[in-house]
């Protein structure tokens, strides 16, 4: 019986530990502006997935070239709690969102999508001060591994 008290009693002083520490306001909000920021830099994610999606399917001849960069972009998603991103090719047409304009030229779409990289990096690179320690070297990674990517859509290491 005192072993069964002795839980009871341990239980209960975590909860209302629990209790006392979610009632922390500034932890609270802190906690909303690391999960907008995350939420955020997933949605950039996505758009960058799909901005692959459209200039492959639009320029098929870059397709072999693309696909290790757009797997990455996934991995980024995953890495922001966005979850995996299968290729929109995979999607029904009618669940498909709108594909941002690819242009008519590989090398002019080429240049499109690093500098999609090149703001979506910049932006994290951006929020890298209000963001958490864990939250800012997830974001400075990411940022780093797009600047990357602009570099190589341009024909660096090429």
């Amino acid at each position: 019986m005192a072993g069964a008290t002795a839980a009871l009693l341990t239980g209960g002083a975590g909860a209302l530990l629990a209790g006392c520490s979610s009632g922390d306001a500034g932890a609270e909000k802190r906690s909303s502006a690391a999960r907008r920021l995350r939420e955020s830099a997933g949605r950039n994610s996505v758009a960058l997935l799909e901005r692959y999606d459209a200039t492959i399917a639009a320029h098929a001849a870059l397709a072999q070239r693309l696909r290790p960069l757009r797997a990455e972009a996934a991995r980024h998603a995953e890495a922001f709690g966005t979850g995996p991103a299968a290729p929109s090719a995979s999607v029904s047409p009618s669940a498909a969102p709108a594909a941002p304009p690819v242009p008519g030229d590989e090398r002019a779409a080429l240049a499109a999508l690093a500098e999609a990289e090149r703001r979506t990096a910049d932006s994290r690179t951006s929020a890298l001060g209000s963001a958490s320690p864990e939250l800012a070297r997830l974001l400075a990674s990411v940022a780093a591994a797009g600047a990357a990517h602009a570099y190589l859509l341009t024909g660096g290491g090429s």
